[in-house]
């Protein structure tokens, strides 16, 4: 059986490497020219990958921000 600390690092190796490919995938320059909150909230996909928190944060809804996301050139990661 894994030890729970083990399980926490890999968690959170796969997470930063999830991280790193949403940042170097993503469209700088379209994100960067989006008015507030669109640009905030794609920011918080690129870190977060949590499309559910993106669109509360840009008061749009799922597919709109999914719509924002390919737009953006912001890879789902799993």
């Amino acid at each position: 059986m894994m030890r729970l600390e083990e399980l926490l690092r890999r968690w959170a190796e796969e997470d930063e490497e999830a991280r790193k490919i949403r940042r170097e995938k993503a469209d700088w320059k379209f994100i960067e020219r989006q008015p507030e909150p669109i640009k905030t909230a794609l920011k918080v996909l690129v870190e977060t990958g949590d499309l559910y928190r993106a669109a509360k944060v840009a008061g749009v809804t799922l597919g709109e921000m999914d719509e924002l996301r390919m737009k953006a050139k912001i890879p789902l990661v799993v």
